[in-house]
This record gives structure tokens, C-alpha cells and sequence, in this order.
């Protein structure tokens, strides 16, 4: 059974970045070196939260990693 332990436990590194006005980028880095990007953006860029957009970026490539470990582990 895939848990969220089970995918937590495969990150080494999380890394944030701003892209342009409104983007926000995530990119997790596996144990094993393979890196996941997950992103998000808000329509303007006056309601721009980085905090918010993080949070989002993150959620975006852990949904990422648990479709990889899910293949895996079928």
C-alpha cells in the first residue's frame, strides 16, 4: 500500500522559485537523483501569494511522485 509516508520518504531536497510575475516553481529532488516539477500560477498577478503558490507547486509534484510510485508498486 502506497501511504504518504512511503513518497515522503523518497525526497531529498525541495527547492521554490518565482517565474516571472505570477509562477511559482517546485522541484523536488529523489533520493535516487531524479528530479519532479510540479508548478502554479494565479490569473493576476496583484493576487500573486508566493507562500500560496509554493504550497500549491509542492502538492502538484508529490501527485506527481504518487503516480510514479503507484506504477511502481502495481
Amino acid at each position: 500500500m502506497l501511504t504518504e509516508k512511503n513518497i515522503t520518504d523518497q525526497i531529498q531536497k525541495v527547492e521554490y522559485s518565482k517565474l516571472g510575475e505570477k509562477t511559482a516553481v517546485c522541484l523536488i529532488t529523489l533520493k535516487n537523483g531524479f528530479e519532479i516539477v510540479g508548478t502554479s500560477a494565479c490569473m493576476k498577478k496583484e493576487n500573486y501569494d508566493q507562500e500560496v503558490g509554493n504550497k500549491f507547486a509542492y502538492e502538484k509534484a508529490i501527485d506527481k511522485i504518487r503516480e510514479l510510485e503507484g506504477y511502481k508498486n502495481s
